[in-house]
């Protein structure tokens, strides 16, 4: 499993933990910064009456939340056609609904239904949106409390996340990362005091990316061993030939190419040189080509030692949020809640501002 929970841990253990992760990775380093490429695949917590939902991957969970749980629900994405699209989703699911419930209507929950309301809007991860904290709705007695959301919000949008926590209005929090790559470097991390004093703190975006990957669907390709693995050798070459004819430009990205697996190797290193603005028609060594496709096994298993690593970055990267929230006497966990081979990040990092404890036996009571 990507990660490592820190539920059951005290302060004092998940900051040990800390000290231990920054050891290992800067033993460890140059694995992780070898230059490989992966193709890769890429509830209401405390009473709270209204769920805002940041930029989570087209409306699912705000959808779910909304006219599954029937609950309040505002949804902030920057992409306009992806608002629109979400949108559609929304009106296709309630006329599929209603039909359901005037064929079945014993079978159908018959609370109230409230679509997300969705809003097109820019987060920016050092500054408060207002537009976050706005309530759909006062409620007369006690006001609006607000649950923060994002399922897989993206780099700086989860960090975004944590700085609007602090805010009255919001008094829960429910956070699963991605893209670490992304992060705002410096000001995506580290966030707490104590991970950014410990020596070999720093991740630079080579390790950020890497603890994006799915090691599970790595896994299947392994005990398949199919010939799909030999583009982490192809990529390799590539990057021999482009070295060659251009020594400053080191580790360009290269869009992909697809079926590489049924490529010649001098095929995939044509198309790969037209793609980052070379001649495709340099003249190759074949001979040397051939060298280093013989070493397809090696190159599989180094990878395969960086990927067992890449778990402790983005464990370091959680943990240090999770100890960011705790340093400003918030009370906050690191769970797993779904299998990592229906998503590899599958860690919500879990935040209140009374008790965990406390906050459960509330959500009991009220539903009672």
């Amino acid at each position: 499993m990507p990660g490592v929970s820190a539920r059951g841990l005290s302060l004092e253990q998940r900051k040990q933990l800390a000290v231990n992760l920054t050891r290992v990775l800067a033993r460890y380093r140059s694995i992780l910064d070898a230059y490989i490429i992966l193709v890769k695949k890429l509830s209401d917590l405390t009473g709270c009456t209204q769920v805002v939902d940041i930029g989570s991957g087209q409306g699912h969970l705000s959808r779910f939340m909304s006219l599954g749980l029937g609950l309040m629900v505002k949804s902030i994405e920057g992409d306009q056609r992806l608002v629109e699209r979400a949108q559609r989703w929304d009106q296709e699911l309630l006329q599929a609904l209603e039909k359901e419930e005037k064929r079945h209507p014993q079978a159908v929950h018959a609370g109230p239904r409230h679509s997300p309301h969705h809003v097109v809007r820019w987060v920016e991860p050092t500054a408060l949106c207002q537009e976050l904290l706005l309530p759909l709705e006062t409620l007369p007695q006690s006001g609006a409390r607000l649950l923060l959301t994002g399922l897989h919000a993206c780099g700086d949008l989860s960090v975004a996340l944590l700085r609007h926590f602090s805010c009255p209005e919001v008094v829960a929090l429910a956070s699963v990362g991605c893209c670490y790559m992304k992060l705002s470097d410096p000001g995506g991390y580290p966030l707490s005091q104590w991970v950014a004093g410990l020596p070999g703190c720093e991740l630079p975006y080579r390790l950020r990316e890497g603890a994006c990957h799915a090691l599970e669907e790595y896994a299947k390709r392994l005990q398949k061993a199919g010939p799909g693995l030999r583009t982490h050798c192809y990529r390799a070459a590539l990057e021999t030939v482009i070295r060659g004819a251009r020594p400053e430009l080191r580790r360009p990205g290269v869009q992909g190419i697809p079926r590489v697996h049924e490529l010649k190797i001098e095929e995939y290193v044509q198309r790969g040189l037209q793609r980052v603005g070379l001649d495709p028609q340099l003249p190759l060594n074949l001979a040397a080509l051939r060298a280093h496709q013989a070493q397809e096994n090696r190159v599989v298993a180094f990878f395969s030692l960086a990927l067992l690593l890449a778990p402790l970055v983005e464990t370091l990267i959680l943990l240090d949020r999770l100890l960011h929230l705790q340093e400003q006497g918030f009370h906050a966990e690191l769970l797993p809640i779904f299998s990592p081979e229906l998503s590899p990040r599958n860690l919500v990092l879990v935040a209140t501002k009374r008790p965990l404890g406390e906050a459960f036996s509330l959500l009991e009571t009220e539903h009672s």
